[in-house]
């Protein structure tokens, strides 16, 4: 809940706050912030549910599947926050993109984390 609480800060922030600097643009500073912030989403998300118990691993990748839907719709949601309600704040399919790369990163690194222990 915490990241989440962060993340959602952190994507209404107005974009009055940012810095203005050119040359984070030329090596799309945003869209890896994006990447990462969904990543670890994801992540938290998937990790905290392994506190159940799973007898089948299928239903655990179906849940892993579910939650990474879950974290992108939240960040296509927010998009459109970004749009209408965040001053000097504009919609971004790239943003969008950014996230569901995050999103697909965070479900394998679980998957692989879970095979792992």
């Amino acid at each position: 809940m915490g990241w989440l609480l962060i993340s959602t800060f952190l994507l209404t922030i107005p974009g009055s706050a940012f810095p203005k600097e050119n040359w984070l643009g030329k090596i799309w500073f945003d869209k890896w912030v994006h990447i990462g912030m969904f990543v670890i989403m994801t992540f938290l998300w998937c990790w905290a549910i392994l506190k159940r118990e799973w007898v089948d691993f299928r239903k655990l990748k179906q849940s892993f599947f579910i939650i990474g839907v879950i974290c992108f719709c939240y960040g296509v949601a927010m998009e459109f926050v970004q749009k209408y309600f965040i001053a000097n704040r504009s919609f971004d399919a790239g943003d969008i993109i950014a996230d569901g790369i995050g999103c697909v990163i965070g479900v394998v690194l679980i998957l692989k984390w879970y095979k792992k222990n």
